[in-house]
């Protein structure tokens, strides 16, 4: 009888560790689920202002996202670490910003070469490590290695507008697979790039037969070859019908599985499907963020039919502000500002350039309804998903990731990041500290007044730093240079370090690439 009491004990104690081992303890003691399904949803030029949970002034509706924010997290001060959306997207993957890289300024074409290296982890390799399935479908737009039937200059790939003779039958190399995925469906670039061919898994699913082009200023994309399979007008859904087939079929395994979901929309070529035309009652470009909404409440829609979403982070932002494509002076007539109350758009040193949306789902996990005020940046994700899942990150990974778990699953008002840097479409940088953004840079850095070109053109005389009390003056209207030098000049040095040591994170120093000729950061470091 003692015998089988004790065994009973033991057996007990077998069956409650085995539950305790589905959570992890984060650092303030709250326990979250270990290891869910995590799939993260990547809009395309989606401002913050288009969104109505984010924007009570808001004119289009936008009823998925904003049952998700009712349902989970919204962070109200997100950036992401460029204003455009190669650089971006580099950051969410390995935690890393973009210009330690070769890139210093703008974006890659759809020929260019991979600008991950391949010794680089990613978060898919990480959560590949920890026991997950992982997946890439939609826009890919951090370059692979096509294989070229001539010699190609490495001017030539990142030439937007030049047409690369490509061997279709040819796998990529470095592409999604090398990078952490087991399974890859996507383009190259953005929507309006060449080539427009599908490769899945590294292969082209159908060679182009054609050339084609947009016909209109807002359903524009450039001239180049295109696959029978590959239609503008469809893209987004047929993408998303992917997607969810992707989660139907995980779904039905063991093991967790990852999701990367990175949407062309509502980037130009600006192409709502005739479901969506005129239903937000702005323009086409209202009516194109509402079809991004619909593939949310899909994708919702789908967990929940699966009976999973508590047990599925699930993440939605956008890689920068909006594009002047979506004609900011046309939706002013519907009182709409996707950019919100910031100032600028994408590709700006601005807020409206990188002050983005981010909303968390995860029932259960994450309260309902919770507003989270604490910077944080789109290089976070891979510090939360190691934390999430127990990872060690080594000194070589994720140098300016820092994890924003505590901010989720606790009611923490600890600033996870003391320092967060933003880089413009030029190439221009700018560090926040609380409430403090020093830019260095006349003017946006970008694509709104004043721009570089105009600056030099017409003359102006503007001081070569701009410090704004984001608090006080969201609109970035008063430029304190004069007023505070000590400020700026302590952020100044705060930014030398950040760039100096390789990283922003605690750790040894490691090493930017191709430092030398780097014109954006002599007036920093010397």
């Amino acid at each position: 009888m003692i015998i089988q009491k004790y065994q009973l004990l033991i057996i007990s104690i077998l069956i409650f560790t085995a539950c305790s081992s589905s959570k992890v303890k984060n650092e303030v003691g709250y326990s979250v689920i270990k290891k869910p399904n995590i799939i993260y949803i990547l809009a395309d030029d989606l401002g913050y202002g288009d969104i109505q949970a984010f924007n009570s002034e808001g004119k289009i509706p936008t009823a998925n996202l904003d049952k998700m924010v009712s349902n989970g997290a919204m962070f109200t001060d997100a950036h992401t670490s460029s204003a455009v959306c190669t650089p971006t997207r580099y950051g969410i993957l390995t935690g890393r910003y973009n210009w330690r890289t070769k890139l210093k300024r703008g974006v890659l074409s759809g020929y260019s070469k991979s600008l991950i290296k391949p010794n680089r982890t990613t978060v898919a390799d990480v959560l590949k490590s920890k026991g997950y399935t992982t997946g890439f479908i939609g826009k890919w737009h951090l370059g692979w290695d096509w294989e070229f039937e001539n010699e190609v200059s490495e001017e030539s790939l990142t030439n937007k507008k030049t047409i690369q003779k490509v061997n279709y039958k040819a796998p990529i190399q470095n592409g999604p697979s090398t990078h952490g995925f087991d399974y890859s469906f996507g383009l190259s670039g953005s929507l309006d790039m060449p080539p427009y061919v599908f490769v899945e898994n590294d292969y082209a699913t159908q060679v182009p037969t054609k050339n084609t082009v947009g016909k209109d200023a807002k359903g524009y994309w450039r001239n180049g070859p295109t696959s029978n399979d590959f239609v503008h007008e469809t893209l987004l859904q047929d993408l998303t019908d992917k997607a969810i087939s992707y989660i139907d079929e995980k779904a039905k395994e063991d093991a967790p599985f990852f999701l990367y979901f990175p949407l062309p929309a509502p980037h130009t070529p600006i192409l709502p499907s005739k479901e969506f035309l005129g239903k937000s009652n702005t323009n086409e470009y209202g009516d194109f963020v509402m079809q991004v909404d619909d593939v949310v409440g899909q994708i919702r829609n789908k967990l929940k039919d699966l009976g999973i979403s508590e047990k599925t982070l699930l993440v939605f932002t956008s890689d920068n502000g909006t594009s002047p494509r979506a004609n900011f002076k046309e939706l002013a007539k519907f009182n709409h500002n996707p950019s919100y109350v910031f100032r600028g758009m994408k590709a700006d040193i601005y807020e409206g350039g990188h002050h983005v949306p981010f909303i968390v789902e995860w029932p259960n996990n994450v309260e309902k309804n919770k507003n989270i005020e604490q910077t944080i940046s789109t290089t976070d994700f891979f510090a939360t998903c190691a934390e999430i899942t127990g990872y060690n990150i080594k000194e070589t990974e994720a140098e300016d990731s820092f994890s924003m778990l505590q901010l989720l699953t606790s009611n923490s008002k600890k600033e996870v990041r003391e320092y967060i840097v933003y880089h413009s479409i030029e190439g221009a940088f700018a560090i926040k500290q609380g409430d403090w953004k020093l830019c260095f840079t006349q003017g946006s850095g970008g694509w709104s007044y004043p721009k570089p070109g105009q600056i030099k053109k017409q003359k102006l005389d503007l001081p070569e730093m701009q410090l704004f009390n984001i608090k006080e003056d969201v609109a970035e209207t008063k430029n304190l240079i004069a007023s505070y030098p000590e400020k700026a000049e302590d952020l100044k040095v705060a930014l030398k370090k950040i760039i100096l040591d390789g990283r922003s994170t605690k750790g040894a120093t490691q090493q930017n690439e191709e430092m030398k000729g780097w014109k954006q950061i002599e007036s920093i470091i010397n």
